[in-house]
């Protein structure tokens, strides 16, 4: 018998060969039709025999392409769908779906387009913007959805013939591929400043490169600056440029195999930096895997594959391992702009390797450790995350200072934005306003509610006064954090949470940190927490280790005991000039400019000071990640002492018999810095038991930046699921405050379905 079924089809569904699918199936069935896109979704109209109409639903489910994922599919059956043609269709797109729309993110380059690149008998060969439906860039380069290339970047190119019969052709793996493009047709590449052209310029840079000079070459979201990683002039030089002294930069290689040289590689991270996305991945390196000053003093080494075939080239041609990081200077944005990228860039480097196709949004490289994600960006970025209570109105959420994102939030799902950076001034702060404005315009909403952190000084606080004070909904840091693991894991409510990180502006006023929370996705309750000291300086502390050890022994309050004096504290205050250290005697003894905080990061700061690992921060978080490093090759150890006592219902954790045992300890520093983790992990297990009785509930939720530390976190995940308990971490939306405004965007939507 006979059938007609109209399909609305939603999930990721454009920009991954969805539609050329659909015509394949159909057309192997035997069914008439056709396909179109539809804003963010694909509707499909059939008619034929039932059985094959039947047929054809189930493998839209099971046998989808690689990059797609379906996650809705509405079926109407009914006489009502007319006008169907003897055979199948595809159509030109509309655009009047609503809810959330899908955006597709870019795919690194098929292993069937690298065969196209290196064949000199292939028309493309050596040409640098080959791409298929499997792959190329997406999300960097559309103005507006649905995805045709009508609304990307690509309508600069009109199609050659050549093209345009592959784009036509249903059996052509390049049918409806929108960013199509060929020599003749496509992009070509720039080389400045002298001007060459397509392989004369490449070659330009090639030698550069090969001479130990920087390059500044533009990438799928933004520009990159390249030299040799085994080049210590070139990465010295390099990080003088970008004001970076010390933090580690991102290695790309040519292939797996020279990546095992490099690093230990088990068959996950070997699937991982193979995958699509093809992330920065951080892995244990090898004995001299490249420069020592790529990532100096730490235990693992950023490696990542090329992704686009530019990078194939230039490693085909180099063949050596090149560093290849953000093209900005220090705190600023990735450069996407070309004039911006000969004002800013041309004068920090050896020559600038451009090409004629412009970037729409800016996506810096993603970075991943093992199954979580550290910087969620080109690769994973936009991909829309459920919420657990669906949001009645749109809704922004507007993330916090440091490690930034924007979310967006329609309906039952969220869409996190790449990463912005550090909210530090007007380049950063119109940065994060455009990438907004780009996400609300692809989204077609105009967000009628806010969410947004309490800081007040935070510059995503301050752009939040744009929205009247009723439509603002003010999340608490740590909240947010927690929210964002429970939310990612569907749980359901109440749980604990144990948000370890920095600093967040805490509901009383003062600087939290380091907390446990019985929390719902509406709301929170307090129930631990670390003691807290006084900061010296405020900010001047984060960046100087030293005085936040310093305001722990010398003024540590709610502690159960004394604090540490003088005394004990000499051998740390020789380490300051006289006129600073009586400074900082003052400051704390007067209390004036020494904001109190209850933080686990700046504890790990103190005692990073105390072993002598780092005085003095470079960048946020250095500090602990040097005290990490310090203890790698140690055993856990015994905990140090440590205690706990209760002031106004709420467990305290006490630092100064900790911080005592470190300083009259005869132990290696190194050993010490592996105790201090197994004392911590204890800490966090007691915090967490007391939070899970306060609830009467078994599941634990980590967030905060403090839970990157690989072994930390490793060591609290394994007690807690010794005792019994359900512990989990955010895996694709970072622990870190890369994770804030997904937070945001699930505690506002569960208060909005409260006012409803």
């Amino acid at each position: 018998m006979d059938g007609t079924a109209e399909l609305t089809v939603r999930g990721i569904v454009q920009g991954v060969g969805f539609r050329p699918f659909v015509y394949r199936l159909a057309t192997t069935l035997g069914l008439a039709g056709d396909v179109r896109n539809d804003g963010g979704q694909v509707v499909i109209r059939l008619a034929g025999n039932r059985s094959s109409l039947d047929d054809f639903i189930t493998r839209l489910r099971t046998h989808t392409p690689p990059h797609a994922r379906v996650d809705e599919i509405d079926v109407h059956n009914g006489s009502h769908i007319s006008g169907l043609g003897p055979g199948f269709a595809v159509l030109h797109s509309t655009d009047r779906s609503t809810g959330l729309r899908k955006i597709p993110a870019d795919l690194a380059t098929c292993q069937a387009c690298l065969r196209e690149l290196f064949d000199p008998a292939d028309r493309r060969y050596r040409y640098p913007f080959l791409n298929c439906t499997a792959c190329g860039p997406r999300a960097t380069i559309i103005d507006s959805l649905p995805y045709d290339r009508a609304n990307t970047a690509m309508r600069d190119f009109p199609l050659c013939s050549e093209c345009e019969r592959e784009y036509h052709d249903p059996g052509d793996r390049r049918f409806h591929a929108e960013p199509i493009a060929c020599p003749a047709c496509g992009p070509r590449l720039i080389w400045l400043p002298n001007g060459s052209i397509a392989e004369q310029a490449l070659n330009a840079a090639i030698e550069v490169i090969a001479g130990g000079g920087i390059v500044a070459l533009k990438g799928l979201g933004g520009y990159q600056l390249v030299c040799d990683a085994n080049d210590e002039n070139a990465i010295a030089r390099l990080r003088s440029v970008k004001s970076r002294p010390r933090k580690a930069f991102a290695v790309m290689v040519p292939d797996l195999a020279t990546a095992r040289k490099l690093a230990e590689i088990d068959s996950a991270s070997a699937a991982m930096l193979s995958a699509p996305a093809a992330p920065i991945m951080l892995l244990r390196p090898r004995a001299n895997a490249a420069a020592a000053s790529v990532a100096p003093g730490l235990p693992e080494l950023g490696l990542f594959l090329p992704y686009t075939p530019l990078h194939h080239l230039l490693m085909t041609s180099l063949g050596r391992p090149l560093v290849v990081t953000s093209g900005n200077r220090g705190g600023e944005p990735i450069v996407i702009d070309d004039e911006q990228a000969v004002a800013d860039l041309g004068p920090i480097c050896d020559g600038i390797l451009s090409h004629n196709r412009e970037i729409r949004s800016r996506y810096d490289d993603s970075v991943t450790r093992g199954t979580t994600t550290i910087r969620r960006a080109r690769g994973y970025a936009p991909a829309a995350l459920p919420l657990p209570v669906p949001v009645s109105q749109p809704l922004a959420a507007l993330g916090a200072q440091l490690k930034h994102t924007v979310s967006i939030a329609v309906g039952q799902h969220a869409i996190v934005g790449p990463h912005t950076g550090d909210l530090e001034d007007a380049a950063t702060l119109d940065a994060f306003a455009a990438g907004l404005h780009r996400l609300c315009r692809l989204q077609n909403v105009d967000p009628t509610v806010c969410a947004h952190d309490l800081h007040p000084d935070y510059l995503s606080t301050q752009y939040a006064a744009r929205w009247p004070e009723e439509r603002r909904i003010p999340v608490q840091h740590h909240h947010a954090h927690v929210v964002a693991t429970a939310a990612e894991h569907d749980l359901p409510e109440p749980f604990a949470g144990l948000a370890f990180d920095g600093l967040g502006m805490g509901d009383d006023g003062t600087f939290w940190g380091g907390e446990a929370l019985v929390a719902t996705y509406r709301d929170y309750r307090r129930v631990g927490r670390f003691a807290t000291a006084p900061m010296p300086g405020g900010a001047a502390a984060v960046r100087h280790p030293i005085r936040m050890a310093l305001g722990y022994l010398l003024g540590a309050e709610d502690c159960g005991g004394d604090p540490l004096d003088v005394a004990v504290a000499k051998d740390v205050l020789s380490r300051l000039p006289r006129r600073e250290t009586n400074a900082i005697r003052i400051m704390i003894e007067r209390q004036v400019n020494c904001p109190k905080a209850s933080s686990a990061g700046r504890l790990f700061d103190a005692v990073a000071a105390l072993l002598e690992f780092c005085e003095h921060s470079s960048y946020e978080g250095e500090a602990a990640i040097l005290l990490e490093a310090a203890s790698a090759g140690y055993p856990d150890g015994h905990p140090l002492p440590h205690r706990f006592h209760t002031i106004d219902g709420i467990l305290v954790y006490d630092p100064v018999p900790t911080l005592r045992a470190i300083l009259e300890s005869c132990d290696q520093p190194g050993a010490l810095a592996a105790r201090f983790h197994t004392t911590i992990s204890e800490v966090a297990v007691r915090l967490a038991a007391h939070a899970c009785r306060m609830a009467n509930t078994s599941r634990v939720c980590l967030g905060g930046g403090v839970f990157q530390n690989r072994r930390l976190t490793g060591q609290v995940m394994r007690r807690l699921t010794e005792q019994g308990y359900q512990a989990y971490v955010g895996e694709q939306v970072p622990v870190n405050d890369g994770g804030i405004s997904y937070g945001q965007a699930a505690v506002a939507a569960a208060r909005l379905a409260t006012r409803s």
